[in-house]
């Protein structure tokens, strides 16, 4: 028994180096052929583990994507849509977008390609190490309205593709992130809120004042650039024309 070669070959495979444990002894002896030095067989052996970990990944991301079909640039006919910018489809390509945190907005008549450009610019990402996760706007406005009518609060992970649900007793209307990282700021039937999901509850923070028409509840919120989050009010039944909007600016103790 070689028992150096089964005690590296047990030790690679616990540090999850599969490629090296694979190459390794035809990378050796190729290496030993050509009179490479010991740098240059580790460094070649190296390189293929990283270039293997990266293919891997990237296919993980495309998997995790969910892509419907594999569409990519090269097979996109931009004779065919002669007014499309081709230069700046190439240029979004690149994915340096994502990194400015910039959204991208396709508009055009039904089968002139949108959602096969769409599809690029994902597997471009996806191949560039972003988290992609494709969906089209009417699974979008499906899911949410059902969670909407369920009252319930999805926080979907890229990292894993897991989609976390959290159940309320009122319809969540608006989120805001807390600028102390402790949870969410969000807009209920009554009022406002502090949630947070590690703890799952979900503490009122501020309610209708007395004096608010009956039937009215919180509808949309945003934050400004001060970190008030402003709340408005509307008739439920969408037929009075009352509404308010009310600014919550106290502290939020955790």
């Amino acid at each position: 028994m070689d028992t150096p070669r089964v005690l590296l070959e047990h030790y690679l495979k616990q540090l999850r180096l599969p490629t090296i444990v694979r190459e390794f002894s035809k990378l050796a002896e190729q290496c030993a052929k050509e009179g490479a030095t010991f740098e240059q067989f580790l460094l070649r052996l190296v390189e293929q583990e990283m270039l293997d970990r990266e293919r891997r990944a990237t296919e993980r991301r495309i998997k995790a994507a969910k892509f419907p079909v594999s569409k990519s640039l090269e097979t996109y006919d931009f004779l065919a849509i002669p007014s499309l910018n081709k230069k700046l489809v190439v240029e979004l390509s690149r994915g340096e977008w994502i990194g400015r945190r910039e959204n991208v907005l396709a508009l055009g008549n039904s089968g002139t390609g949108k959602t096969h450009i769409g599809l690029t610019l994902g597997l471009a990402a996806c191949q560039q190490g972003f988290r992609v996760r494709f969906t089209t706007a009417a699974s979008l406005v499906h899911e949410l309205i059902e969670a909407r009518d369920e009252k319930r609060l999805l926080r979907y992970r890229l990292a894993d593709g897991s989609c976390e649900r959290w159940q309320f007793d009122e319809v969540i209307s608006a989120v805001a992130e807390r600028r102390d990282g402790a949870g969410l700021v969000v807009t209920m039937h009554r009022g406002f809120a502090s949630f947070d999901p590690e703890t799952t509850g979900a503490r009122p923070v501020y309610t209708n004042r007395p004096d608010e028409p009956e039937g009215n509840r919180f509808n949309d919120g945003k934050c400004d650039a001060q970190g008030r989050f402003w709340g408005g009010t509307m008739d439920f039944a969408c037929k009075a024309p009352i509404t308010d909007l009310e600014s919550l600016k106290k502290q939020l103790d955790a």
